[in-house]
């Protein structure tokens, strides 16, 4: 199969609508923020996504099914595990959190990143 160079996608000139929600209350642990995703691919076997995420300040809590990589572009986020460990991430981090990861992610600033989801089938 050959690809266009039109199917090139650029983050910084895409189109892609925000899409506006909230978290179940049940993972919700502090605040109510709204979080928004732009999500400019998704591979065709549905496992591969790629796009924009931001959030208002609050913690909420976090079990990964997919694999994820991120960049910080605005804001402070901490993610800690189930053991109490934490690291905070600030703009311009770039960090991959593993499948099977547990614990509680907080927005201590508003936040957005680039994230690349793999989920494996």
């Amino acid at each position: 199969m050959t690809v266009s160079i039109n199917a090139i996608i650029r983050f910084a000139t895409a189109q892609t609508a925000v899409e506006s929600y909230r978290l179940p209350v049940e993972k919700l642990l502090t605040g109510n923020p709204t979080q928004g995703l732009e999500n400019h691919y998704s591979s065709p076997c549905d496992q591969f996504h790629s796009g924009i995420w931001q959030s208002e300040s609050g913690a909420w809590k976090i079990n990964y099914t997919e694999y994820e990589y991120c960049e910080i572009l605005e804001g402070v986020s901490v993610i800690t595990d189930l053991r109490g460990q934490s690291q905070t991430f600030t703009v311009g981090d770039r960090f991959i959190i593993p499948a099977g990861f547990e614990g509680t992610w907080e927005v201590v600033e508003p936040c957005r990143k680039i994230y690349v989801i793999f989920e494996q089938k």
